[in-house]
């Protein structure tokens, strides 16, 4: 038996133990050693979208361990290999547990220069920022408005831009504290506006050169997706990754002919489609490895247990992250 944080008949969250999994053939068990947490894990309890992706009463989708056992068929790793990996619905278990067993398909190696914690902040906002990286295909005379870009996903997204050389983006945060850490990461004062002011839209026109954009990458949604749809420019781009697009910002972006990108990495987990997460993963892993980019800043909520996974999921539902991955020990 193993200790984990499970879902009971009640669909509430305790403490309580599972059985250990056993890996299959062409699984690995990993002794999980650090987990992050994500809206989706919260989000999963309340939204009738989300819960269909619940495959197990152990929630928790993206870890760091340790490989201790592996299938007849899983030749790429040894035990006391040090991984990272995005299990999505792919796992024995979710990541609320000491152990998992998923397919050695999806897993990589750690990246040797950082630690358990911050390869465990990874592969949900690495995966999504380069998913929406890679399929924008921008072009250097494109404009980008980044939404909430002090999120997880939005934080590694400018990373990734700045990386690239890309100069053309605009981003909006909530606080002094959030521009700052922007500043760090590589964008100047005329390109961070704060949310929270009045007249944002003729705000954001004004920080792109009094232009409408030609992309907008919106991690907020509901209010935010509405001033997004009016910054844009006609045939323009709208990024959607929240998927809580108002039915306003809809009319407005369907009256301005715009198109809507929406993000999802658990397409890839209903499509089995292992590579998508061993590729992504492992060109973030030599990113970091490169020092071309840094992996998130995190904060640790606290050890594997239910007053852990409460605690985060409500800092989550109350954005008090303050631009960090939150990260359980186990």
């Amino acid at each position: 038996m193993m200790k984990a944080v499970i879902l009971n008949k009640d669909f509430r969250l305790e403490d309580g133990t599972v059985e250990k999994p056993q890996p299959k053939n062409n699984e690995v068990l990993i002794q999980i050693k650090a987990s992050g947490f994500n809206p989706i894990d919260y989000q999963m309890l309340e939204n009738e979208l989300e819960k269909r992706l619940i495959s197990s009463p152990v929630l928790g989708r993206e870890l760091s361990g340790i490989i201790v056992e592996k299938g007849s068929d899983v030749s790429e790793f040894e035990i006391g290999d040090e991984i990272f990996c995005g299990s999505g619905s792919m796992g024995s278990n979710g990541s609320y547990a000491e152990y998992i067993s998923v397919p050695a398909a999806i897993v990589v190696l750690k990246p040797k220069n950082i630690s358990f914690e911050q390869a465990a902040a990874i592969p949900s906002v690495g995966m999504t920022a380069l998913q929406t990286f890679n399929r924008l295909q921008l072009k250097p005379t494109d404009t980008v408005l980044v939404t909430g870009a002090t999120g997880g996903v939005g934080s590694f997204f400018i990373k990734l831009l700045i990386a690239n050389h890309f100069k053309n983006v605009v981003a909006t945060v909530g606080s002094e504290e959030n521009r700052m850490l922007l500043l760090e990461m590589g964008l100047h004062h005329d390109q961070i506006v704060n949310y929270k002011e009045t007249h944002l839209p003729e705000k954001l026109l004004k920080a792109n050169g009094n232009q409408p954009f030609d992309i907008g990458v919106d991690l907020v949604g509901e209010g935010m997706s509405e001033v997004t749809a009016k910054v844009l420019k006609v045939h323009g781009m709208y990024v959607d990754i929240t998927a809580l697009i108002s039915k306003e910002a809809k009319e407005i972006l369907f009256n301005k002919g715009n198109t809507i990108m929406n993000i999802s990495n658990y397409t890839y987990s209903m499509t089995k489609n292992h590579d998508y997460y061993k590729d992504s993963l492992t060109k973030i892993s030599n990113l970091i490895e490169d020092h071309l980019i840094v992996p998130p800043k995190y904060k640790i909520v606290g050890n594997l247990s239910l007053e852990t996974v409460l605690k985060a999921h409500q800092m989550l539902k109350n954005n008090l992250t303050r631009g960090n991955k939150l990260i359980m020990t186990h």
